[in-house]
């Protein structure tokens, strides 16, 4: 999530006393009102039955409840698939953005703790102050992600504050930031990587801006295409992947003997569109997204990021949505998923809380919902959610961030109404070194908070792999979320475990990407289970 400087500059309280907390205590009292009613629609069909290793697994998990250091050991070591929404930015732990801005000869304004670029004048420190200033140290912690931050500022608006804050460090090093992401996610067992980056930012301001404004998205579309502009955006994007790809696999040592974990994880970029900005540049960075996305296998999808509660972004939301569903024409293999209903009462006007999910779904056409936290304030919300249930359009769930930022959790919290509807949920953790975790956390807290057994824990990180981006058949047939997890006829009766796979399940595997990551994190649980199914 960016930060949108229009909004921040207002300086949004949000009126939920959320100024002196700080992580998951961030959580206010919420009215009746705001209750989440119980859903008539019947249960998904997480419950399901388990097989012999699952079950002696599931009964393992259900003896280390109550034993916080076994129970974070089980969760760290299950396989969790993928993670869909993942701010590049926003992922890296504050401590190396803290070496990197020193290693660049960076300055901190003392004043606001920003990076800024050299010499250190006046009421600026070199950031290399902070390798041997341990308080100037845990000051510039503080003040770029969610550790202990300081009193008299809500969650909201410390949380968008930081991307500010340290910007001019994230920009210069692609590579190595997704270096260490990367062998982070490999780490925590996961198998694929959905990030976001803003591709060419300032090119397509620039374009965007020359091209101007006209309420015709045609003419629009053909303003900027006209003598190749585009194609010249979609080049420099092209050239920032090819530059982080190199400094990524140099940094990680890809292709030698010494090759970091994170060479073995499947990444594929999402575009960001700053929601937050003039039109004309919303316009431009969504169609330089999706230009990208069809030309570039590299690249799948494009996101709205800034906060949803800006001024721009509350008075142009239709206006995007609308953008969205005609460049959706233009480039229909393109990939859509929005941040959406990341809002809750007290934050915004209650009119503003009936239609933002329900306009990215039904006007732009999103496959994927990011947060969607505010989904029983929409209008004919049960509709909408049989509709994401039939169309199989999945919310990707941060709980962290929902906590930090909304102060919204547990009963509160929409994912048991998303369940009990049908809707595909697929556990992400949005930006984990901002916010100061890891997946293992949101597991681990969905565990505890929701009782989730081991069938329910080991569907979600199924559906985090079944509702990516990545391209192929599906290793599981139809619904899963409806009927459960079953094999194509194709490696039926052949998973990791059950059996050597066949010649048509073999070419599957081979033609598939999105099938092969599956099959790996199959084969991880496999193991995972005769691990766990043993041990007392």
């Amino acid at each position: 999530m960016n930060r949108d400087r229009r909004a921040t500059n207002r300086r949004r309280v949000l009126r939920t006393g959320l100024a002196t907390l700080s992580m998951l205590s961030l959580l206010p009292a919420v009215p009746a009102a705001a209750q989440i009613p119980n859903s008539p629609a019947p249960k998904s069909s997480s419950a399901r039955p388990l097989g012999a290793a699952e079950a002696r697994t599931a009964a393992y998990l259900e003896s280390v409840r109550q034993d916080p250091g076994r129970l974070r050991d089980f969760f760290r070591q299950l396989p969790k698939g993928g993670d869909l929404h993942n701010h590049l930015s926003g992922a890296i732990p504050t401590e190396y953005l803290i070496t990197l801005a020193a290693e660049d000869g960076l300055c901190i304004e003392e004043k606001t703790m920003t990076a800024v670029t050299a010499p250190c004048g006046p009421g600026k420190r070199p950031a290399a102050d902070a390798r041997t200033d341990r308080a100037f140290h845990d000051a510039l912690l503080r003040a770029w992600s969610m550790e202990d931050f300081p009193s008299g500022q809500s969650g909201h608006d410390h949380f968008f504050d930081t991307f500010g804050k340290f910007g001019e460090v994230t920009w210069r090093h692609r590579g190595k930031l997704l270096a260490k992401v990367a062998d982070g996610i490999a780490a925590q067992h996961q198998f694929y990587l959905e990030t976001l980056v803003t591709p060419a930012s300032e090119e397509t301001k620039k374009v965007a801006d020359a091209v101007g404004w006209v309420d015709d998205f045609a003419a629009m579309h053909r303003s900027l295409a006209a003598d190749g502009k585009l194609d010249r955006l979609v080049a420099t994007a092209r050239k920032e992947a090819d530059d982080a790809d190199a400094e990524f696999r140099a940094t990680s040592r890809c292709g030698t003997s010494h090759a970091a974990p994170g060479c073995r994880l499947t990444v594929r970029w999402n575009s960001q569109v700053s929601r937050g900005s003039s039109p004309e540049r919303v316009f431009a960075q969504m169609e330089v997204g999706m230009r990208l996305a069809e030309r570039d296998s590299r690249f799948t999808a494009v996101n709205l990021v800034q906060p949803e509660d800006g001024e721009n972004a509350l008075r142009d939301y239709s206006l995007q949505m609308r953008m969205l569903a005609y460049l959706h024409r233009v480039y229909p293999r393109a990939h859509i998923t929005l941040h959406a209903g990341e809002l809750w009462p007290g934050l915004v006007k209650p009119e503003d809380l009936k239609f933002h999910i329900g306009e990215a779904v039904n006007v732009a056409q999103a496959e994927r919902i990011g947060h969607g936290v505010d989904l029983v304030h929409e209008d004919d919300w049960q509709r909408l959610a049989r509709t994401m249930a039939a169309r199989q359009v999945a919310v990707e769930v941060p709980f962290s961030s929902n906590a930090q930022i909304l102060g919204v959790k547990g009963a509160e919290h929409p994912f048991s109404t998303y369940r009990a509807y049908g809707v595909p949920i697929v556990l992400a953790t949005d930006d984990p070194g901002v916010s100061r975790i890891d997946i293992t956390h949101e597991y681990q807290y969905a565990a505890t908070t929701y009782d989730l057994g081991y069938g329910e824990l080991k569907d979600l990180a199924r559906a985090s792999l079944q509702y990516s981006f990545l391209p192929g058949r599906s290793l599981w047939q139809g619904n899963p979320t409806r009927n459960g997890y079953h094999p194509v006829a194709a490696c039926r009766g052949q998973l990791p475990g059950g059996g050597t796979p066949g010649p048509a399940c073999r070419h599957l595997l081979a033609s598939s990407p999105k099938a092969a990551v599956e099959w790996r994190q199959e084969t991880a649980f496999a193991s995972f289970e005769r691990h766990f199914a043993t041990r007392r």
